[in-house]
């Protein structure tokens, strides 16, 4: 999955949801990497990113959104 300025997405990435909602990529599905609390039990959903919000909890985007921007590499 990639931002909405083609840079794709990645494990520990700090995150702009939308406004008022940020998080932190726990799962970039498509690169195979996965943060030790979700380990691989999520690669069911076959593609996307797993983010960890405090606002909203954990959200899956199967596809690029384009309402979420990277604020930070990890």
């Amino acid at each position: 999955m990639k931002y909405p300025n083609a840079e794709e997405v990645r494990l520990g990435d700090q995150v702009r949801c939308w406004i008022g909602c940020t998080g932190i990529v726990v799962a970039a599905i498509d690169l195979d990497q996965y943060s030790a609390e979700c380990a691989r039990s999520w690669a069911y959903l076959g593609r996307g990113a797993l983010i960890m919000t405090d606002q909203a909890g954990l959200i899956h985007y199967a596809e690029a959104d384009e309402d979420i921007e990277l604020a930070r590499r990890a």
